[in-house]
C-alpha cells in the first residue's frame, strides 16, 4: 500500500485548526507558532509532491480510491494532475505567508487569535481538499464548505461594515452552490439512466472516459442546463462579470490576509472547477456557450480596469484589478487553445502572488496612517522607501510589466485568443493600457510628491512584514524570466484537457501568395 500523500496533505491543515481551537486562550503566541508550523508543513507536503510528479507520467498520479457511500455511487478519490499540482502548491507558499501578514491583526481587534487561525488551516484544507477531488459529489461537499469558515473569517475579524459584506458574500456564493447542487444530481441521474455504467456514478474520470468515448449520450438540452449549473456556480466564486458585485466588499472589509486567502486562493476553485468540470464533463455544452462566456470575460477585463481607475479607496482598487485579471483567466480557459490554457493556469499563479504582494503591502500602509483613501498619502517613498519600491514593483507586477511573472501568463492568454478569436483579443489587450493608468497613477499619488500631512511619521517595512513581502517579490521575478519549471508541470494537462474535449488548436493562417 502505497503512502496516502493527498490524504495528509489535506488533513494536516484540518487537524492543525482543531488543535490550535483547542489551544488555552492566554496561549495566544503558542496558537501562532503552531498554525505557522503547521502550515509549513504543508508546504513541505506540497514540495514533496511537485518533486515526486512525473509530468510525463499518468495524468492523475498519487491516486487513492475507496468506498464512501456505495449505494449512490459515490467514493473517497482522490488525484493530482499538473493543473492542481500548481494550484497546491500556490496555497501551499501563500498560506503561511499570510499567517506571517496577519500575526498581529485579531489580537489588535480583541477578538480570538485562536479562532482566526483556525478558520485560516481550515480554509486552506478545504481549499486543497477541492483541487484534490476526484469525485464530483466529494468536490461539491468541499467546494461549499470552505465558504463558512471564510464567512467567519470576514464577518468577525474585519471592518466596520464586515456583517454586511459577509453577508453577501455567502447569499451569492451559497444561491451558486444551490444551482450547481441541482446540477449535480442531475448529472448522477443521466449516469444511472445510462448503459455506460454500472448504475449511477460520481467518479469524475469514469463519467469523462465515457463522455470522451462517445458512450455517455445525453440530450443536449439536458446537458447545457448541467453545464449552465456548474458554470454559475464557479461563475460567482470566480469572480465573472455580472456575477462579482460580492468581491469588492468583501475584499474591503476583510482584514488584509482574509482579502488575500479569498481572492489568491479560495477564488481559484472557481477557475479551477471551470477548467476542470465544465469543459471535460460537457465539452459540447462548453463549445455551445463558448462565444457568450468569452465575451463576459472580455467585458470583466474592460469593466475591472476601468472600475479600478476611478476608485478612491486603495484596497477597493485592487480588488476591481482582480475582476479584470479573473476574466483574463477565464478567457484564457474558453478559448480552447493550449497557449490559452496554460496560460490561464499560469495566470491563476502569478495573480495569486501578485495580488498577494500588492494588497499586503497596501495593508502595511493603511494599518500605518489608519485610512484606504489614496487621496490621504503622498511622498511616501521619502519616509518609507522599501515599502514604497515593493509596493511599485507589486504594481508593475500586475500591469503585467515584462519580465514580472504575470506578463508571461498574460502574453500566453493574448496569443491563445488571438489564434481563434482575434477581435476579442485586440479589447482584452486594451486592458494593459487601462492597468498602466490605474496602477501608476495610483502610485503616483500615494508614493510621490511632497510628504503630506501626518505621513511624515510612517514607519518603513518591520523585519516580520519584510518577510512576508521578499518571498513574493523573489516569486514575481523568478517567475517572470524563468516560468519553464511551472509551463513543464501544466502543458501535459492542458493537453491531455484538449485532447479529452477534442479541441486541437487552431491550424495557422497562411497568407495567400501570388498566383504562379
Amino acid at each position: 500500500m502505497t503512502f496516502p500523500w493527498l490524504t495528509v496533505l489535506w488533513a494536516v491543515p484540518m487537524l492543525g485548526a482543531g488543535l490550535v481551537m483547542l489551544a488555552p486562550t492566554a496561549h495566544r503566541t503558542a496558537a501562532k507558532w503552531v498554525a505557522l508550523t503547521v502550515s509549513l508543513v504543508v508546504l513541505v507536503l506540497a514540495v514533496v509532491l511537485a518533486v515526486r510528479f512525473d509530468p510525463g507520467g499518468e495524468q492523475y498520479q498519487f491516486v487513492e480510491s475507496h468506498t464512501w457511500i456505495p449505494s449512490f455511487g459515490t467514493g473517497y478519490i482522490l488525484g493530482i494532475d499538473g493543473i492542481a499540482l500548481a494550484l497546491v502548491l500556490l496555497t501551499a507558499v501563500l498560506v503561511p505567508i499570510l499567517i506571517i501578514a496577519g500575526w498581529n491583526d485579531a489580537a489588535e481587534q480583541g477578538r480570538s487569535v485562536q479562532t482566526y487561525l483556525a478558520l485560516t488551516l481550515a480554509v486552506e484544507g478545504m481549499v486543497l481538499m477541492s483541487l484534490i477531488a476526484l469525485d464530483v459529489l466529494l468536490f461539491y461537499v468541499f467546494f461549499e464548505a470552505m465558504l463558512i469558515p471564510m464567512y467567519f473569517l470576514i464577518g468577525g475579524f474585519g471592518g466596520e461594515n464586515r456583517s454586511k459584506a459577509a453577508v453577501k458574500f455567502l447569499l451569492y456564493n451559497l444561491f451558486g452552490g444551490l444551482i450547481m447542487l441541482a446540477a449535480v444530481i442531475g448529472l448522477y441521474v443521466m449516469t444511472a439512466q445510462s448503459d455506460a455504467f454500472d448504475g449511477g456514478t460520481f467518479d469524475f474520470r469514469q463519467i469523462v472516459a465515457a463522455v470522451s468515448a462517445g458512450q455517455f449520450v445525453v440530450n443536449p438540452a439536458i446537458v447545457n442546463l448541467l453545464f449552465v449549473g456548474f458554470m454559475f456556480a464557479f461563475a460567482v466564486k470566480a469572480p465573472l462579470w455580472p456575477f462579482h458585485r460580492w468581491l469588492p466588499d468583501a475584499a474591503v472589509e476583510a482584514t488584509p490576509a482574509s482579502a488575500v486567502l479569498m481572492m489568491a486562493v479560495m477564488d481559484k476553485v472557481g477557475t479551477f472547477g471551470m477548467l476542470r468540470y465544465c469543459l471535460q464533463l460537457f465539452p459540447d455544452a462548453s463549445t455551445y456557450f463558448r462565444p457568450l462566456i468569452i465575451t463576459l470575460a472580455v467585458i470583466g477585463i474592460v469593466y475591472g480596469a476601468i472600475v479600478a481607475i476611478g476608485q478612491t479607496d486603495v484596497m477597493r482598487l485592487i480588488a476591481y484589478t482582480s475582476i479584470s485579471h479573473f476574466g483574463f483567466i477565464i478567457l484564457g480557459i474558453f478559448v480552447m487553445t493550449s497557449q490559452g490554457q496554460a496560460g490561464s493556469t499560469l495566470y491563476m499563479i502569478n495573480h495569486g502572488i501578485s495580488t498577494a504582494a500588492l494588497f499586503l503591502i497596501a495593508g502595511f500602509l493603511v494599518s500605518r496612517r489608519g485610512t484606504r483613501l489614496i487621496n490621504a498619502y503622498g511622498g511616501v517613498q521619502k519616509v518609507a522607501p522599501v515599502l514604497a519600491g515593493t509596493f511599485l514593483v507589486a504594481g508593475l507586477a500586475t500591469l503585467s510589466l515584462p519580465g514580472l511573472a504575470p506578463f508571461i501568463s498574460e502574453f500566453l492568454v493574448l496569443v491563445g485568443t488571438f489564434t481563434r478569436y482575434p477581435v476579442f483579443a485586440v479589447f482584452a489587450a486594451s486592458a494593459l493600457v487601462l492597468s498602466a493608468i490605474y496602477i501608476l497613477w495610483a502610485y503616483q499619488r500615494m508614493m510621490g510628491g511632497p510628504v503630506k500631512e501626518d505621513n511624515e511619521r510612517l514607519r518603513d517595512l518591520v523585519p516580520r512584514e519584510i518577510v512576508v513581502v521578499a518571498p513574493l517579490i523573489a516569486l514575481l521575478l523568478v517567475l517572470g524570466v524563468y516560468p519553464k519549471p511551472a509551463l513543464d508541470v501544466i502543458n501535459p494537462a492542458v493537453t491531455h484537457t484538449l485532447t479529452t474535449i477534442n479541441q486541437p488548436d487552431p491550424a495557422p493562417r497562411m497568407a495567400e501568395g501570388p498566383a504562379r
